[in-house]
């Protein structure tokens, strides 16, 4: 059996598994904020029970940020299809149990457990995308996978205000597990190999993948370098790696200070309950979601105008980061519920904008075996970051003023915009030193 245009089947499952992914960390997200948080705390103001849920989610920061590093190297030795397949089986499991949680314990240790194997979804997409497209695709083939991040951030939020109508905090962590058990099945049965292995491939499509990952003319000293795989040591001891680390790290926490709080920014600044949560808290997402989609086809038309990667990847970032910055300004005072959703809107269409050829990099500079290793270690080095930025809200935000975190979140945008262009000053396929 053959399946046509099987590498866009394989990245459609990648951003299901990203929109299950998002649920699956959103739902307590939204929980705490309308039910779970005085259920367990029902003595503390609003101040006390955010600081808890700010302890709660910097566990669930650091043991993401361990697992990316754990999950990059997992990818890199075991494969992408048996990578995917421990990843997202443990996280599944890690939020069913969530049901189990009595307290800030119980509730750090689960939220660690998810936080470890959630993680390995990104290292193992930009593993994936540099498998299964060409380089003149693989921004496209980002943006679609990160379009699940933005579908499932938009989704989850009315799913499960809903579902916490109708069904007890605990059930429904059951039920959200659930999901990610599910999409083992299609998962395991269409990703059997590589493309250059695979059985079903057809081989146009073999042809056209293999040969379109080649980002310079094939000679035999140009095969030698796009081959280059260096160990740890090497890779880190090129200003160009140190580039893609400080741009993610810089970048990735404005989109969590997004991720974490806007449940609870709704609530504590606009007063909002549950049905409000649902009606405004989904907006964001869809800014998100046309960022995605719009970074990789911007990226995908300037490449097939003639524009180098180096040209391309850098305007593209440049052009989120600017998208972000007057936004994330304004957000110190956005007057009504509606001005203030929209304008998040717009910063998470440019951080998605950007974040597509970011995480990219990797693939364009190293070959297929090192590339989990350097999105690896520049998503360990965003979620520390982001872990950063998520502990100190609750400090910064103390009665419901949350202008000091959106301005730290502008600050990020400009140092993300200075890695990119002063630390990789081509972008490029690296190659190996001359050793004397």
């Amino acid at each position: 059996m053959k399946v046509k245009n099987l590498r866009w089947w394989v990245i459609a499952l990648i951003a299901l598994a990203t929109i299950i992914n998002y649920i699956d960390r959103q739902t307590m997200n939204v929980l705490w904020a309308t039910s779970m948080g005085e259920d367990l705390y029902p003595d503390l103001d609003a101040d006390g029970r955010k600081a808890i849920y700010g302890t709660i989610s910097g566990f669930f920061i650091l043991a993401y940020a361990l697992g990316q590093a754990i999950f990059g190297k997992i990818f890199d030795w075991v494969g992408t299809r048996i990578g995917f397949a421990l990843s997202i089986g443990v996280w599944s499991i890690a939020t069913a149990l969530h049901a189990f949680g009595q307290g800030v314990v119980s509730l750090s240790i689960f939220r660690s457990l998810l936080g470890v194997a959630e993680a390995g979804n990104w290292p193992g997409a930009a593993k994936g995308n540099a498998e299964w497209f060409p380089s003149k695709e693989r921004a496209l083939a980002q943006g679609i996978f990160n379009s699940g991040a933005a579908i499932g951030g938009l989704v989850s939020i009315p799913i499960i205000a809903y579902l916490a109508v109708h069904f007890s905090w605990q059930a429904i962590f059951v039920i959200v597990g659930l999901l990610g058990l599910l999409w083992l099945i299609p998962w395991l049965v269409l990703v059997k190999a590589p493309p250059k292995s695979h059985p079903w491939i057809t081989e146009a499509e073999r042809e056209y993948i293999l040969t379109g990952q080649k980002t310079t003319p094939a000679t035999d000293d140009n095969d030698v370098e796009t081959e280059y795989a260096p160990n740890t040591k090497e890779m880190l001891s090129r200003k160009q790696s140190w580039g893609v680390i400080i741009a993610s790290a810089a970048i990735d926490p404005i989109w969590w200070l997004f991720v974490f709080w806007i449940p609870t920014y709704l609530a504590e600044v606009y007063n909002m309950d549950v049905k409000g949560i649902a009606l405004y808290g989904w907006v964001p997402y869809v800014g998100a979601m046309f960022g995605a989609w719009f970074g990789g086809l911007l990226s995908q038309n300037r490449i097939n105008a003639g524009w180098t990667i180096n040209k391309t990847r850098k305007f593209v970032i440049t052009l989120g980061c600017l998208l972000m910055l007057p936004c994330l300004l304004a957000m110190a005072n956005p007057g009504g519920p509606v001005t203030a959703v929209l304008l998040m809107g717009v910063i998470l269409f440019g951080f998605q904008t950007t974040i597509s050829s970011v995480q990219t990099l990797p693939a364009d500079m190293l070959s297929q075996k090192s590339v989990g290793s350097l999105s690896g270690f520049a998503g360990m080095a965003a979620k520390f970051s982001a872990w950063g930025l998520t502990v100190f809200v609750p400090w910064l935000t103390q009665g419901g003023n949350y202008t000091p975190a959106f301005v730290i979140g502008a600050s990020l945008a400009l140092v993300a915009l200075a890695a990119i262009w002063i630390l990789i000053p081509t972008v490029e396929p690296l190659k190996a030193r001359n050793k004397s």
